[in-house]
């Protein structure tokens, strides 16, 4: 119960960094190969949040990764499961072997039982 609430909150915590994303990305930062005595002073923003348009190229590249994320994850959620999966077959037999086990001794139980009770008369013969 504990790993469901902690993957969906994983998800739920993704799913809101890329929504916050593709609603206001980042700016972008501006390299100059000047030196900083040449550099010209740095433009100022409006007060008001200016939306930057995120173009189609910045939008695959989210998206590749985000899907490159979810893979890495599954892989190891299957490699897990891989690694695992011989114990689970290993239990599921020694389980199934345990019950026809206690399922021929309740047969033989009930076979010497009925062996060892005394027959009963049937009246009118």
């Amino acid at each position: 119960m504990r790993r469901e609430d902690q993957q969906s909150k994983v998800l739920y915590e993704l799913s809101d960094l890329v929504l916050n994303i593709l609603r206001c990305p980042p700016s972008t930062l501006q390299f100059s190969d000047h030196s900083p005595t040449m550099s010209a002073p740095p433009s100022r923003r409006p007060s008001g949040a200016v939306m930057q348009q995120i173009t189609p190229v910045e939008l695959v590249l989210l998206l590749f990764g985000i899907s490159m994320a979810l893979m890495l994850c599954g892989s190891v959620t299957f490699f897990l499961g891989f690694f695992l999966m011989p114990w689970v077959i290993g239990l599921v037999i020694v389980l199934y072997f345990v019950g026809i086990i206690s399922s021929l001794t309740m047969l033989a139980r009930a076979i010497v039982s009925h062996a060892k009770s005394p027959c009963k008369d049937i009246p009118g013969e």
